[in-house]
């Protein structure tokens, strides 16, 4: 029963990145259906932030016998850091919890930190194989737990007859290439005059202006269409108007996006970085494209419109692959770590 256990969640609503449903409160909203579930504030004042964190983990320790701590590498690294400090100095187990394409470069920088938050943990959860590779690679003890979706609320469509409709539904930051799917989409008008493209995210350094100038210098202004942040519901009600996802970022690990995606049954075509290729098998349930490449981007693009065969084998293979991340299938993991960790 809930009231049975206890567990401390730090990262909920807390990380610099901002508010993210998937990765965050929703595994604590799962989890409090099993276990008693405390989180900290979503203050915005990031020294607010970090003393709730801080203030929770010392009220709470003799009420909770397990820290779960998202980790990114931005300023929540740093949150992390403190936190687990404090966990260790008063005799708790944490488990960090890695997001983040550019974690292994904080592995670097941050060497001597890292020896102390993740070497000290009582494991450290990785999403992505990827990510778990590199950390272990470092000696750190990791588990693979994936990022999950619930597949009901997404409902497939396959694409056997696409259209030249792209989606991106990434932030707008430099390390997602924002600039590169206006690209894609003039190189896409090339083949297909009726080609368009729809960006959905929040602007988290500045990169929206980028794609509004690139847009309006390619005079693509027409053919853009950009909807700011949307819900999981909004953006996955709009997705029925698109049929291929655009993935052009730089770095990734395992992102949600990319699942979601292969759950409404778009074709996806991405870039091949980081945990990318773990995900995404090329030619069984997307595309794999070098990074910064619109050309390959549009000559695929290209095929796929012409080949309705292609489009629908990828379509039903993203399915299947999103099938296999149900929560239905990633919460015996959990559970089974955070029973282990309270013997």
């Amino acid at each position: 029963m809930a009231g049975e256990r206890s567990i401390l969640y730090i990262g909920n609503r807390l990380t610099k990145h901002g508010f993210n449903p998937t990765t965050i409160d929703l595994l604590s909203e799962k989890l409090g259906r099993r276990y008693s579930i405390q989180t900290t504030s979503s203050a915005r004042n990031s020294l607010g932030r970090l003393l709730d964190m801080l203030t929770s983990v010392y009220r709470l320790r003799k009420q909770v016998d397990l820290v779960l701590i998202d980790t990114y590498s931005t300023l929540a690294f740093y949150y992390a850091f403190l936190s687990g400090a404090l966990c260790k100095l008063l005799g708790l187990k944490y488990v960090p919890i890695l997001h983040g394409g550019d974690l292994p470069a904080r592995l670097v920088s941050s060497s001597k930190m890292c020896r102390m938050l993740f070497g000290r943990s009582y494991v450290n959860v990785s999403p992505s194989l990827f990510l778990k590779d590199i950390f272990e690679g470092q000696g750190y003890k990791v588990r693979h737990i994936p990022n999950f979706i619930e597949i009901d609320n997404y409902p497939f469509r396959m694409r056997s007859r696409t259209r030249p409709k792209l989606l991106f539904v990434r932030s707008f930051h430099k390390q997602y290439n924002p600039v590169l799917a206006v690209r894609i989409l003039k190189a896409t008008l090339e083949s297909f005059q009726d080609s368009t493209l729809c960006m959905v995210g929040p602007d988290k350094d500045g990169s929206l202006h980028a794609v509004t100038s690139t847009a309006k210098e390619l005079r693509l202004s027409d053919r853009l269409r950009i909807t700011g942040g949307l819900s999981k519901k909004e953006w996955t009600a709009l997705s029925v108007d698109y049929d291929f996802f655009i993935n052009t970022t730089n770095y990734d690990n395992m992102p949600v996006s990319v699942i979601e995606a292969m759950a409404l049954g778009m074709v996806v075509i991405s870039t091949n970085v980081g945990g990318l290729p773990r995900i995404i098998k090329h030619g069984v349930n997307g595309i794999l494209v070098e990074p910064d490449n619109q050309a390959q981007f549009a000559s695929w693009i290209k095929r796929i419109v012409n080949n309705p065969a292609l489009a629908e084998s990828l379509s039903w293979g993203a399915r299947r692959t999103a099938e296999q991340f149900d929560w239905s299938r990633i919460e015996p993991v959990w559970t089974e770590l955070i029973d282990s960790a309270r013997e």
